[in-house]
């Protein structure tokens, strides 16, 4: 059976906020390029699927979607990613023309 002692709670000594903020900025971030890296690899896969065009999509898939996601995780910045959604959708209107 339980033991129906005095209920004994663990504190934590001193302040770990701006590590919890940090580590869910990270986690933020993370998932912002991680998401962009696979809508630019699909969108690639579009290309190469429906067209047959991979002289197009391979170098999205393989080349610069990835160079740029590697770019963000270094350096934060996600405007990039965007930019790279882009370019795919971009290539994709002209890869169907």
């Amino acid at each position: 059976m339980a033991d129906h002692g005095p209920v004994e709670y663990a504190t934590a000594t001193g302040n770990d906020v701006p590590a919890h903020e940090s580590t869910y900025e990270n986690f933020l971030l993370l998932a912002f390029i991680g998401s962009a890296l696979v809508i630019c690899i699909t969108i690639g896969l579009a290309i190469g699927g429906t067209t047959g065009r991979w002289g197009i999509a391979l170098p999205i898939i393989f080349l610069f979607a990835p160079i740029v996601a590697i770019h963000g995780f270094a350096t934060g910045a996600k405007a990039p990613s965007g930019v790279m959604i882009v370019l795919s959708l971009l290539a994709l209107a002209l890869a169907a023309a």
